[in-house]
């Protein structure tokens, strides 16, 4: 194992991931400690992750998967009640706020499907790759991305009703409500 290589790919990989780990769990801290286990498990297993097709695509599902896994076990731990204010600087007010109301919208989403938009729609991955990403198929992605932006729109405009082109847009004619 060359750890000058690890040293390496972490400095290529930090920031997308870190991008991607916040979106899921909408908390800097959070993000910051999913990256390390994620880079921890890469490290463990670098003759695996440096033999990848795509090393970014392979941390991204581990990434996704370490998420969904603290999310299961989420009820034994310690739960955040209060975040603290951001530093004193310029005031991004409006751009905070709007950020809030999506990342509030996103913990709405079921685990894998909140993976499935973030990884389409935030990281801009093709459904083929996000597919990969996820272990899953292509359908399945369909579907997951159907249902998040189905519920997005829910949250972001719950007064706002679709019209008679959203019963055309391939999001309403693919989703399925799940009792």
């Amino acid at each position: 194992m060359s750890d000058e290589a690890f040293h390496d790919f972490v400095l290529d990989v930090q920031r997308p991931l870190a991008q991607t780990a916040y979106l899921l769990t909408g908390d800097h801290g959070h993000a910051q400690d999913l990256v390390q286990t994620a880079l921890l498990k890469a490290y463990r297993n670098w003759d695996k992750v440096s033999r990848a097709d795509s090393p970014l695509a392979y941390m991204r599902r581990v990434l996704v998967t370490s998420h969904v896994s603290w999310r299961r076990r989420r009820w034994t731990t310690e739960q955040v009640i209060e975040t603290l204010p951001e530093r004193a600087g310029e005031d991004h007010q409006a751009r905070h706020a709007e950020d809030d109301v999506m990342r509030r919208a996103l913990a709405q989403l079921a685990p894998r499907v909140r993976a499935v938009v973030v990884l389409r729609y935030f990281e801009d991955l093709t459904e083929a790759e996000t597919a990969k990403v996820l272990g899953c198929s292509t359908g399945t992605v369909s579907t997951y991305a159907a249902r998040g932006l189905t519920t997005l729109r829910r949250h972001l405009a719950p007064d706002r009703q679709p019209g008679p082109e959203a019963a055309t847009h391939p999001t309403h004619v693919y989703s399925r409500r799940t009792p």
